[in-house]
């Protein structure tokens, strides 16, 4: 079950690489630059066919993939009668447009996986379903009973058990409306929640009950908000991640090389995760649909993470190229504003060292994530 749980999120990450390049390809030939390959993986060719201008394959090595456009630079050939269809002929807001696109389609991927993930499996969630009740509380003076659920409070049937949970803590002593069901009966039942000092020392008040534990669907029109809302949760804990990545190298090399207990909230890489995905899937504490939202809230949460990265201003990422156009317009703005015609587009091949670099520098952290994914791994302890 752990292999499969691995292989599963494999094949996950290249679906999600091939949607990448899906969208660069797409725009692409929306703007009418010429695409010829588009390739799953790298190293030697498996399998390839010819539609069009355009070759469709996959290749030996599973690490990626990539849609090759025409003429990125201007020192790059075009076929004879095809000049105008390079990349770097094209307009500032349609370079943007397509080699945005890709990161774009990775936050549409993941938005339509926690929208499968909250309307079609469930999410964990404490439920209106009472567990037990307290001795020498409201809930029990009321009559409240194990396996009783809670329809309404004061009217209000709202499913969103901790928003109704603010009701009883905000009640300031006052009797609320209860309607319950027991036995498959609606019935009302009237408490007054009593103000109780809890174990972190603070004091609140409090019904008595203790709710159920368990997964739940959300509805189909709730749910496309709600995933809309955790899309932009995992984007903005996916930037502050990115942004204190440089404080978490030191530590990464301690915990590879030093014996150290891997910190479970610092990077890990796609053998890490692949293992962690293959632990969940195999763990015995787990129900079926927990396993199945786990690997769903996984591959979504790294197809955030990717598009996110891949924004980067950063060469040779496509954000990099972004900022490239960026500034090819703001240049061409100043030259108009001086009357002056528009300068040629930068050429991304002079700063072949910068993004030399780069490579060279991400390459060693994929590196170091994978020995440290090998020999000191992060486990989620099920």
């Amino acid at each position: 079950m752990q292999l499969l749980g691995a292989l599963a999120f494999i094949v996950a990450l290249l679906f999600s690489v091939m949607i990448h390049e899906f969208g660069h390809y797409l725009t692409a030939r929306r703007y009418g630059m010429r695409v010829s390959e588009f390739f799953l993986g790298f190293g030697t060719r498996i399998w390839s066919r010819q539609r069009g201008e355009t070759e469709f394959g996959i290749k030996a090595i599973p690490a990626g993939g990539y849609c090759r456009i025409e003429g990125m630079t201007p020192r790059d050939e075009m076929p004879e009668g095809e000049e105008n269809r390079a990349f770097y002929r094209a307009s500032s807001g349609r370079k943007l447009i397509v080699l945005g696109a890709g990161s774009f389609l990775h936050f549409i991927l993941g938005y339509l996986l926690l929208l499968l993930l909250l309307a079609g499996v469930g999410v964990n969630q404490v439920l209106p379903v009472i567990n037990s009740v307290v001795p020498n509380t409201a809930a029990q003076a009321a009559g409240f009973q194990k396996g009783d659920e809670i329809i309404s409070i004061d009217g209000d049937r709202s499913g969103d058990w901790q928003k109704q949970l603010l009701k009883i803590r905000n009640s300031k002593g006052r009797e609320l409306s209860f309607i319950i069901k027991r036995g498959g009966v609606e019935q009302t039942i009237t408490a007054t929640p009593r103000m109780t000092k809890i174990e972190d020392g603070t004091s609140r008040y409090v019904l008595g009950i203790v709710n159920e534990f368990g997964t739940k669907r959300v509805s189909p029109v709730r749910s496309i908000s709600s995933a809309a809302e955790l899309t932009w949760k995992f984007t903005t804990t996916s930037a502050k991640s990115l942004v204190q990545l440089p404080t978490k190298i030191p530590g990464l090399w301690g915990q590879t090389f030093g014996g150290e207990k891997r910190d479970e909230n610092g990077p890990v890489g796609v053998v890490g995760v692949a293992r962690v995905t293959g632990q969940a899937a195999a763990s015995g504490e787990l129900t079926t649909s927990e396993r199945i939202g786990t690997f769903i809230l996984i591959v979504a949460s790294l197809n955030i993470f990717v598009g996110l990265f891949n924004l980067l201003p950063i060469l040779p990422l496509d954000g990099g190229h972004m900022a490239v156009a960026i500034v090819d317009e703001i240049r061409a703005l100043f030259a108009k504003l001086r009357r002056k015609p528009r300068p040629p587009a930068i050429d991304v091949q002079v700063l072949t060292p910068i993004t030399a670099v780069v490579f060279v520098i991400l390459a060693a952290l994929t590196v170091l994530l994978l020995i440290a994914d090998i020999f000191n791994p992060i486990s989620l302890n099920l």
